[in-house]
């Protein structure tokens, strides 16, 4: 199925979860991890020219979710992965001055108009005393490849501007944690985005917002009478927007049923909108079969985005927790649209 063909209906419960492989794609004994003890969360695969590239947040060390780095990461058939560079990386230390302390969530996204690939990625403070998380007031930075070009993908990529962050024009369901993800897709002649927050203290619900952009560069508008989104109204993180024929298709970090965020081990989000930006609520899609080896997540967390293969299927990359390990690997799963 060509991405652009002709479609009735993508129905997310007509995605059905084909054979993969019955362990982690990226797991705690690849030769390439370079002392990555926690693993990965967060971030995209792209395909390009034929060959898989990942961005995602690398859990590098101690203090857990302060000593990061982004990362990218390619494969020629999304099963055998090498690790690329190191895109950015912090020391570890939790000091209240630093805006940069924590960083996550690479999207890589091409810009036609300016033919170089762009890197969105969120950076945030530290927390201070009990009524802050360790997260505060995300601002969400934009890089550009110095290459121009699709060939451009693997950068090096250079810091251009922060695009969103917490200010006078936050929405009230905005929480500390500020924005905590970015991800844009066009539509017509204009760009939107999901973007996340989350309040920690009260603890509140983990939501997404739309804002929109003239071009990628900016200025980015919050959108008014569409936020937060009707998507998930617990628990939604890092939604990845795909084109697929004439819809929009979103996948998502979610949970399961309940008021507050409760693990689950098989399932991801996904939502699908006819325009870009009206969407509808979400409904869960196995990436992980019910029993057997390849079941091997106690907690799944981020897909790395939808990507269209020339056979019809659809290929997801997602993290999530190795059953009975403090380990966060990267999975692969195959999927096929049927009655579409």
């Amino acid at each position: 199925m060509n991405i652009g063909a002709p479609m009735r209906r993508f129905d997310p419960a007509h995605l059905q979860l084909l054979p993969g492989p019955d362990r982690p794609v990226i797991g705690p004994d690849h030769p390439d991890l370079l002392g990555n003890r926690y693993g990965f969360e967060g971030g995209c695969v792209v395909k390009v020219a034929g060959v898989y590239h990942l961005f995602t947040a690398e859990m590098a060390g101690d203090p857990f979710w302060a000593k990061m780095r982004l990362a990218h990461w390619s494969s020629p058939d999304g099963l055998a992965w090498r690790r690329e560079s190191t895109l950015h990386e912090t020391s570890g230390a939790i000091d209240p001055a630093d805006r940069r302390f924590s960083l996550w969530a690479p999207m890589a996204v091409f810009n036609d108009d300016e033919n170089r690939w762009n890197l969105f990625y969120v950076a945030y403070r530290p927390g201070q005393g009990e009524r802050e998380g360790l997260h505060m007031d995300g601002q969400i930075w934009r890089a550009a490849s110095v290459v121009p070009g699709t060939e451009g993908i693997g950068g090096p990529y250079h810091d251009l501007a922060i695009v969103l962050q917490p200010d006078d024009a936050s929405q009230p369901w905005e929480g500390q944690q500020g924005t905590d993800s970015f991800y844009p897709w066009r539509v017509g002649h204009e760009w939107y985005a999901f973007y996340g927050s989350h309040n920690h203290c009260p603890l509140g619900p983990w939501q997404v917002g739309l804002v929109r952009a003239p071009q990628l560069a900016g200025p980015w508008t919050r959108c008014a009478g569409l936020n937060p989104s009707p998507i998930e109204p617990v628990f939604i993180e890092n939604p990845l927007v795909t084109k697929v024929g004439s819809h929009f298709v979103a996948v998502y970090d979610n949970c399961a049923p309940g008021d507050t965020y409760i693990a689950e081990g098989r399932h991801i989000g996904c939502s699908v909108s006819t325009d870009g930006f009206h969407w509808p609520k979400g409904r869960d899609v196995a990436v992980q079969p019910g029993t057997g080896p390849a079941q091997w997540s106690e907690d799944l967390r981020t897909p790395l985005g939808l990507v269209a293969e020339d056979d019809g299927t659809f290929t997801v990359f997602y993290t999530g927790k190795l059953r009975g390990q403090n380990f966060w690997p990267l999975g692969l799963a195959r999927l096929q649209l049927t009655h579409a």
